[in-house]
């Protein structure tokens, strides 16, 4: 079904448009162009073809998590520029309104 001038008035209108009649007639014969341009997704026979969610397999590389013993508190405080007992020290970095 091709694209009309009426179909492009309407859609300028509803976008709040104004063309020229000069502008209405190319937008409508661009819009038939690419609407002919898309009808060729249609010609291939896809009827055999499965859906795939990603043209190539994809596997998972991550590593397996596993569960180790962490650093000291002390440790990790010891060069910190500023604390409490047990945790850093920052600047506030939230504005109050």
């Amino acid at each position: 079904m091709p694209v009309t001038i009426n179909d492009v008035e309407h859609v300028a209108k509803l976008a709040r448009l104004e063309l020229t009649e000069a502008e209405k007639e190319k937008f409508s014969q661009q819009l038939n162009t690419i609407l002919s341009y898309m009808e060729k997704l249609n010609e291939p026979d896809t009827t055999t073809v499965e859906p795939l969610s990603h043209v190539i397999e994809l596997s998972n590389i991550f590593r397996e998590d596993k569960v180790k013993p962490s650093y000291p508190k002390e440790e990790m405080l010891k060069n910190a520029p500023a604390r409490t007992e047990k945790f850093f020290k920052v600047p506030k970095v939230i504005l109050e309104r």
